[in-house]
């Protein structure tokens, strides 16, 4: 009980320092950053196709932009090449002038909401997100995406409202029940972060991120050797090894925590909020 204990306390110290404000891994291979868990809010219809190398894409629909910033859809395309890529502070500064020149432009304003998310601008993609959908014609996933900003702003009541809403248009859908699990982890409900997790595990739908976060609820309640099966799971051996490897890193982060000087921050942010993808 101790040991869990610190390491919550452990965590929710990282979590204030970490710009994102966010709550698990999102890959315990340590390859995705906190950009690649959030899916497509809009169509499919709406989106572009990006190349496979996020440096090509930046310079392809980078140019596209530039021809002609006030197409909405080189903008969104351009944004979502630049927040693939990392370069997440001027993916938001397109989205937000795209928005500015097309007000009613519901993908738009959805990829915007993204972009200031990815930010950790929590407040201000709640807001935008809000302006991307209508209660007559809710969208899932951006309903999930304003539950993780609620979270991150520490109105886990009411994110968890937006995740149920979420989930009556899309029963048992893992990356909401994987948004639930990880907003019950922040208020240091493991039990029950844990039951949802293991629901949004048991989805034949769910990546490897649910399962990732599962292990790692799993780790914090102090059963490390299921932690390390279940972040293990059915993959390559030289992946499990990376998984098992950052999942103890993360749960080791008490004595190096331990022996920062008081506000400085971690190197490697510990978590991150699953989002739909």
């Amino acid at each position: 009980m101790r040991r869990q204990s610190s390491n919550i306390r452990v965590l929710a110290r990282l979590l204030g320092s970490v710009a994102v404000s966010a709550v698990l891994a999102a890959g315990l291979g340590g390859c995705q950053t906190v950009s690649d868990v959030t899916g497509a809010l809009a169509s499919s219809k709406a989106q572009a196709p990006v190349p496979d190398d996020p440096r090509r894409a930046v310079e392809v629909y980078g140019e596209r932009y530039r021809a002609n910033p006030k197409d909405a859809e080189a903008a969104l395309a351009y944004g979502q090449a630049l927040r693939a890529s990392g370069q997440r502070a001027q993916a938001s500064a397109v989205l937000e002038q795209a928005t500015i020149a097309h007000p009613g432009n519901k993908t738009l304003l959805a990829a915007y909401g993204r972009a200031l998310a990815d930010n950790g601008s929590s407040q201000a993609a709640f807001d935008v997100l809000a302006r991307a959908h209508t209660p007559a014609n809710p969208d899932w996933r951006i309903l999930s995406v304003q539950g993780t900003t609620l979270d991150k702003l520490g109105k886990h009541e009411d994110a968890r409202r937006y995740y149920a809403s979420a989930l009556k248009i899309v029963p048992e859908e893992p990356s909401v029940l994987s948004n639930l699990g990880l907003s019950y982890m922040l208020t240091r409900e493991l039990p029950q972060a844990e039951e949802t997790l293991r629901r949004a595990h048991g989805n034949p739908r769910a990546d490897g991120r649910v399962r990732q976060n599962l292990a790692l609820v799993v780790g914090l309640q102090g059963r490390f050797a299921e932690a390390e099966t279940i972040a293990k799971g059915d993959l390559p051996a030289e992946e499990a090894a990376a998984n098992v490897a950052y999942l103890r890193e993360m749960l080791s982060r008490k004595d190096k925590n331990n022996s920062r000087p008081p506000g400085s921050r971690p190197t490697v942010p510990v978590a991150a909020l699953d989002r739909p993808n």
